[in-house]
């Protein structure tokens, strides 16, 4: 019996022993794991340290012909006009048309700051008109006959106050189609513009999607591209919801008969839209107040610019 009893307690002690192994073992492991993890932060932390940042997206060459539609107060052709960036420096005023939905006596008691915009505009050459509705561009004499080459839109919104959000959005793709359907015979004519991809990110970086080089490259023949579409909206719901880029690449038939079907676009590329890049400008809504205004529409999300060209 006590040679039983030695042998069970013995089994025991081990089994402990055992245990208080495994449990050591685990220990040091989570203590390992932790101090690697405290290591590999530092390292990362250092690294961002070092990392050189983004040079931001330029989608405009000193010698673009511009249309800019649904201006607002006007803020970014000032931007674009006034104190461009380093490489819009040589950008002439006269290149630059900017449009607006408003009149011009409502758009100035829309936007107080409106009226000297403007007449900064004038007085530096671009050409400034109100009173155009971005789905019928060939109704407006002063734009018959004239293509561009680049045709920009920040952030379109139709502004009819909709609530229910089906109805909302259907409004804006409406919108969205007969801007496309509108502007494409104002575009010029010419190859594909070349777009220069950036290296793809190391491991465990995020990724830009479809973010490429801080200017276009043009074409590999050296001749003019072919006149392209920018859009600006925020990268969130419900805006992600209009589904941009579909609706430019694969439109819908026309509901009508007599209705023109929409033309077919190349995506070339979407970017963050850094608004620190065009200074002063300032997204303003449509009945006038800043962006956001009282609301949470679009928060939390970033802007974002797409970039589409006619397909052949």
């Amino acid at each position: 019996m006590a040679k039983g009893r030695k042998t069970s307690l013995k089994a025991a002690l081990s089994s402990q022993q055992s245990r208080l192994k495994k449990k050591q073992d685990a220990a040091h492991a989570a203590q390992h794991a932790e101090q690697q993890g405290k290591h590999a932060k530092v390292a990362q932390a250092k690294g961002k340290g070092k990392a050189v940042p983004r040079a931001p997206t330029i989608p405009f060459t000193a010698t673009d012909r511009i249309l800019l539609i649904g201006e607002g107060n006007f803020s970014f052709a000032r931007a674009l006009t006034v104190e461009p960036p380093a490489a819009l420096e040589y950008l002439p005023a006269r290149n630059i048309t900017a449009t607006a939905y408003d009149s011009e006596d409502d758009c100035y008691a829309k936007y107080p700051d409106a009226h000297a915009i403007v007449t900064v505009l004038r007085q530096k050459g671009a050409e400034v008109i109100f009173g155009v509705d971005a789905t019928k561009l060939e109704k407006y004499p002063a734009l018959r006959g004239r293509n561009f080459d680049k045709i920009v839109w920040n952030f379109p919104h139709a502004g009819k106050g909709i609530t229910d959000q089906d109805r909302n959005i259907l409004s804006n793709q409406l919108l969205l189609l007969g801007f496309l359907r509108s502007a494409a015979s104002f575009l010029t004519t010419g190859p594909v513009p070349v777009v220069v991809k950036k290296k793809k990110p190391k491991s465990g970086e995020s990724e830009d999607e479809g973010q490429d080089s801080a200017s276009e490259a043009g074409t590999s023949n050296s001749v003019a591209p072919r006149g392209s579409i920018l859009i600006t909206l925020r990268n969130v719901t419900p805006y992600t919801l209009w589904d941009l880029p579909k609706l430019a690449k694969s439109p819908p038939p026309p509901k009508q008969a007599n209705e023109p079907p929409n033309p077919r676009y190349i995506q070339l590329r979407s970017f963050v839209f850094d608004r620190k890049v065009w200074k002063g400008y300032e997204h303003r809504m449509t009945k006038g107040e800043r962006v956001h205004g009282q609301g949470t529409t679009g928060v939390g999300g970033e802007d974002r610019m797409w970039q589409f060209c006619l397909k052949d």
